[in-house]
């Protein structure tokens, strides 16, 4: 049964395997860093860390605070969903609210639409905000099929910074 956790560094194991099945690929909602340092129990306890801080920490450097949780099932951690409190002018533009990743070896299984929708869920039980934006990129079908089926509403497309098309959706949290 998939569960949405706090990061933790008990995962450490799980999270090895799953960063050696993303072979160096970008992992979305994970909070990854390129300094930061996932491959030692050390380095891992620190990336936690600092994933914990970060749901109160200021904005810094475009950085908003961010609250993480991983994608479960018992002890393994399966993916990673992240939900950006507020967005800047360069996260309306192009980042959105909410970013996941679902290790390659889980997907085709619906874990990302079901973390999308529990977080949906969390969100309408807050009452703010009132929706939130989903960005993929164009050519992701897998991911917009997960937000439109979770009730994302296409916005438009458009041309990113490294010239890829990318799609913006908004979910009405109270709908979903």
């Amino acid at each position: 049964m998939l569960e949405l956790v706090v990061p933790d560094a008990s995962f450490y194991p799980s999270f090895a395997e799953s960063h050696r099945e993303w072979d160096g690929a970008h992992q979305d909602g994970a909070g990854l860093l390129p300094d930061d340092d996932v491959t030692s129990p050390e380095g891992f306890a620190d990336w936690v860390r600092r994933l914990s801080r970060a749901e109160r920490a200021a904005e810094a450097g475009g950085i908003v605070p961010c609250t993480y949780r991983w994608i479960a099932e018992g002890s393994r951690y399966v993916g990673a969903i992240a939900f950006r409190h507020y967005l800047t002018p360069a996260l309306l533009n192009s980042g959105g609210h909410i970013g996941y990743g679902v290790r390659p070896s889980d997907r085709g299984r619906g874990a990302a639409s079901w973390a999308l929708q529990e977080v949906c869920a969390r969100l309408a039980a807050q009452e703010e905000p009132d929706r939130v934006l989903l960005t993929c990129d164009d050519a992701n079908a897998a991911s917009a099929r997960t937000i439109e089926r979770c009730g994302g509403l296409l916005e438009d497309v458009r041309v990113g910074g490294n010239g890829r098309p990318f799609r913006r959706y908004w979910i009405d949290v109270a709908r979903s």
